[in-house]
């Protein structure tokens, strides 16, 4: 089967994005990709919520699903309590009455397995054998843990997540059936995976909506009352507290929010924290705050009351949680891995052009949160050099700036306003002007005619290796006028062919000159041919006198 969370290599765009906002940082970015790394991740979602270009998907499991129902088997929905956020003013009926239409049996509430959990977490604290307990509801949470705080595993308490309690609960009351979970989050996906037997399937409230979309089914509020129970409360910040009987001297903590958790999780690390139960959610707000939930756009607030509004002190009708399988041990998944020492992270910063602790700007825009840290992240393989912008665009203006000030070519650029934005020093040079403020932010019919880059401008076409005289400095140039809609400038390129022209020039004249000495010759050289050819003309006609009388006289002697 697919990954729970995958990457749409085509819509990956190079931001960075999703690692800024990766609280493991269990993104590997190569080949202009960020790939998730599996055994980091622990599906939180924040990169699926926080890409600009939706190239983090969620696995659609809707086939699955809909296999499932074909097959034959009873089919019942375990409805995340958070559902009355999502289907504003419906109750879980609501929910049944449009779900069965798809060939689902039955729909019934998550939160019923959330009761037997929160006894679980009582039963854990009376027995006094932790002096720290950490909630087991959120997969993501267990999953943090087990891949990065091993010294905080032994206070998660090992009891199942709702999901896992509503799914066995369900199976046992109805024999062969199967169970899919509908909630707001990813990792319910991995959890049903990693831990099978009590959920057959996970959708997302998203995935639900697709579905009955595709089949012109809505979920129609009847405007009847919710139920009121305690654990009804579960999806918001404090909900799993609300519904415990909390008798014992202990301190109760809510932590939600990654950071949140990860802050807390390091404190248990240092030994700072002690004698409490902590609830501990990866979303901000908690459930409601979810991945799927945060992708919409939702108003956290108005969710937040749509909940709390099925909260009351109610209890559902739940069987001895003896008669369940409620416990669930946890081991750690993570890795040591081996960190660069101080001369291999100096090595790597000098390669990125961090040559100075002035120059570690520390400014975040590879992901990380320092210089140091993405150096780190370089060593281990998760990240490139070419992350890091400032570098990059520093480095990119050098190379430019040192292409633009040392080609022979002169080089300007004017605003739409023709107003000299930048000159190099050919162009100076052409010019005749001894520095670049001399006309940086000046028109520049200052300096040149600007009949040509006004028609650039208004019939916005460019104009290639036209010849023109500058009168005023006495040069001969070859200019090209390129005009930039997007950013609304104009790149004039002029080639300086004064040496070039003259030589011409110069050439043209030779040639002149050549060719009136040749003409001059020629017309000598006719003159003495004319004479020459005159005087044999006179001697010849007096021989052919003097044959034609000799021939008459021989002719008359006959």
């Amino acid at each position: 089967m697919a990954e729970c969370l995958e990457t749409k290599k085509s819509n990956c765009k190079n931001c960075y994005k999703c690692i800024r906002h990766c609280p493991v940082k269990s993104l590997k970015f190569t080949a202009g990709q960020a790939h998730i790394i599996r055994d980091e991740c622990v599906l939180c979602g924040e990169c699926y919520v926080v890409c600009p270009q939706n190239a983090k998907q969620i696995r659609n499991d809707v086939d699955q699903v809909k296999s499932l129902i074909a097959a034959g088997d009873e089919v019942y929905v375990s409805l995340a309590p958070s559902y009355t956020a999502w289907f504003q003013s419906c109750t879980a009926k609501d929910v049944e009455n449009a779900l069965s239409k798809l060939g689902f049996r039955g729909v019934f509430e998550t939160a019923i397995g959330a009761q037997i959990v929160s006894k679980q977490y009582e039963n854990i604290i009376n027995k006094g054998e932790k002096r720290i307990v950490i909630s087991s509801c959120c997969h993501t949470v267990n999953t943090l843990i087990e891949r990065h705080f091993e010294k905080a595993l032994p206070y998660l308490a090992n009891v199942v997540t709702p999901m896992h309690a509503h799914g066995k609960m369900l199976k046992k009351k109805h024999p062969g059936c199967k169970v899919v979970f509908v909630g707001p989050c990813i990792s319910k996906k991995a959890e049903a995976e990693k831990y099978p037997g009590a959920v057959d399937a996970v959708l997302t409230f998203d995935e639900l909506d697709g579905w009955l979309e595709s089949e012109n089914i809505s979920v129609v509020p009847s405007h009847s009352e919710l139920t009121k129970n305690r654990t009804n409360a579960y999806p918001t910040s404090g909900g799993i507290l609300r519904s415990m009987n909390l008798d014992k001297e202990f301190d109760y903590v809510v932590v939600d929010g990654m950071e949140a958790c990860i802050s807390a999780l390091r404190d248990i690390d240092n030994d700072k924290l002690s004698n409490c139960f902590i609830e501990m959610s990866a979303c901000s707000g908690s459930c409601v705050g979810g991945p799927v939930m945060k992708k919409k756009n939702r108003n956290p607030i108005m969710d937040l009351l749509s909940v709390n509004k099925g909260y009351g002190e109610g209890l559902y009708e739940t069987p001895a949680a003896d008669s369940l399988t409620t416990d669930r041990a946890f081991a750690f998944e993570g890795s040591t891995k081996p960190m660069p020492g101080s001369t291999a992270i100096d090595e790597i910063l000098r390669k990125m052009g961090k040559t100075s602790k002035d120059k570690e700007l520390n400014c975040g825009s590879c992901g990380y949160d320092t210089c140091r840290d993405k150096a780190v992240a370089v060593f281990m393989g998760k990240a490139d050099l070419s992350m890091c912008l400032p570098f990059l665009k520093e480095k990119a203006e050098s190379f430019s700036d040192t292409i633009i000030h040392n080609t022979p070519n002169g080089i300007m650029v004017l605003d739409c306003d023709l107003n000299v934005q930048q000159i190099n020093t050919a162009a100076r040079k052409i010019l005749n002007l001894s520095s670049a403020s001399d006309v940086l932010g000046s028109p520049v019919v200052r300096i040149l005619d600007p009949t040509d880059y006004v028609l650039a401008l208004s019939n916005e076409k460019n104009v290639y290796d036209k010849r023109k005289y500058l009168a005023e400095y006495q040069k001969y140039v070859e200019e090209t006028i390129v005009y930039d809609k997007e950013y609304r400038i104009i790149m004039v390129l002029m080639k300086d062919i004064s040496a070039e022209e003259q030589m011409k020039i110069s050439k043209d004249n030779q040639c002149k000159a050549a060719v009136e000495i040749t003409d001059r010759v020629v017309e000598k050289q006719m003159r003495v041919v004319q004479e020459i050819a005159s005087l044999l003309g006179e001697t010849t006609a007096e021989t052919k006198i003097a044959l034609t009388k000799l021939k008459e006289t021989l002719t008359d002697d006959e």
